[in-house]
């Protein structure tokens, strides 16, 4: 890597580093946010859109990484998962107050193999598994204590907690990115951005104003 003065050979700080592949870069970005975030550095917001174009965005945990994309887990029934069905088109944005970095990523997301949603699911508590059964995730819900009688039923139901199968509506979606930005914060809002471009699986990079 050229670097001088703490500089990489396009002039931005050396954390962004010199590297070819944008996966490269947030994996060395992501361990850093996991030695100084509190809590839950794999938390990411994922936006979506329904079939009127109306954007909707909440937060997940980013649970799967490969040069593929970024995979996250949920109710393939939930508003998110009815959404994703519709327009396969998403974005996400990590922000890691403590290192005050931030990085955007967009794309279209795709289903994760049953594979992979199986291996995923058979390593989560067994709380959470149950809850995965128990939750009509996004629909009304008229009362806490029927959602507590139905986590009661599933959980008499699969007392075993060895043996739960994964529901048939809960699975992965992987965002397959099209650009990721890595965003450095500066003094007086002189941020830096850097932003990768795929074209025909080759990664390309811009410097962009803040």
């Amino acid at each position: 890597m050229n670097q001088k003065n703490g500089k990489n050979s396009l002039g931005i700080d050396s954390c962004f580093e010199d590297l070819e592949n944008p996966i490269d870069l947030f994996k060395k970005w992501f361990s850093e946010a996991e030695k100084s975030e509190i809590n839950d550095p794999n938390a990411v917001a994922v936006a979506s859109s329904d079939k009127d174009n109306q954007p909707n965005v909440r937060m997940v945990l980013l649970k799967g990484l490969s040069y593929k994309g970024f995979v996250f887990y949920t109710n393939f029934n939930s508003k998110k998962g009815v959404e994703l069905k519709i327009n396969q088109k998403a974005s996400m944005c990590f922000h890691w107050k403590s290192l005050r970095r931030q990085v955007r990523i967009i794309g279209k997301v795709e289903e994760v193999t049953s594979k992979e949603a199986d291996d995923y699911y058979n390593s989560r508590p067994y709380k959470n598994k149950i809850g995965a059964w128990a939750s009509s995730q996004s629909q009304v819900l008229d009362k806490r204590e029927t959602f507590i009688e139905k986590i009661k039923k599933f959980e008499k139901k699969y007392s075993d907690q060895n043996k739960i199968p994964r529901p048939p509506h809960w699975s992965g979606w992987r965002l397959i990115p099209n650009e990721i930005e890595f965003w450095l914060d500066g003094e007086g809002r002189i941020h830096e951005r850097l932003n990768y471009i795929r074209s025909n699986d080759k990664w390309s990079k811009e410097l962009l104003y803040p």
